[in-house]
């Protein structure tokens, strides 16, 4: 099975690289699998269609979104709580293929328009969103604990400073992140 298992993540890893940099429409299973030094025939052994590579990519981050949701849901809405969210959500960004897959979603926006799969993974988005406030939080408190999810999103894709480093980056994120989901704003 382990065999089995790193051959469907060298394909995941190879078909994001490639979806990403050539776009995932101009990108042929063909290609993916003469990146990976395989044939047509052992690619289909893991995924038939391009579409089946992205839904296996998703599934991935929506069963990561999942977990999160659920240990969130099952401790009290608590500013430690709410920073303890915040901390694993950042480790999450961190490792695996998050940023990989959010960079090749956000250049792929329009092929993915409609994807059922990229659907759910807005909707788990919302649940985490969610967890993080109150049921009577007044709409700016909403607001502002929603874009500390985004804050460390931003770290990663909006933030290019050649200056400071990855492990900066996710710092500042984090920082920031943890900061709007418990400031009192003005």
């Amino acid at each position: 099975m382990g065999a089995q298992t790193d051959t469907r993540s060298r394909i995941q890893e190879v078909a994001i690289r490639l979806f990403t940099e050539q776009g995932y429409e101009a990108t042929s299973l063909r290609e993916i699998a003469e990146a990976l030094g395989v044939t047509k025939a052992a690619l289909y052994y893991h995924f038939r269609t391009k579409e089946d590579i992205v839904a296996s990519l998703i599934e991935d981050r929506v069963k990561e979104l999942d977990e999160l949701i659920a240990w969130a849901n099952g401790h009290p809405r608590t500013p430690e709580t709410r920073g303890e969210l915040i901390r694993r959500y950042s480790a999450h960004m961190t490792r695996g293929r998050h940023h990989e897959v959010m960079q090749f979603m956000d250049r792929n926006k329009t092929a993915l328009q409609g994807h059922a799969k990229v659907d759910l993974m807005r909707e788990r988005m919302g649940e985490l969103m969610q967890a993080l406030c109150g049921p009577d939080d007044p709409l700016p408190v909403r607001l502002r604990r929603s874009m500390a999810l985004f804050a460390m999103h931003a770290a990663w894709f909006f933030i290019r400073d050649e200056s400071s480093t990855e492990e900066e980056r996710i710092a500042a994120g984090l920082q920031v992140a943890l900061e709007l989901a418990d400031g009192t704003g003005s």
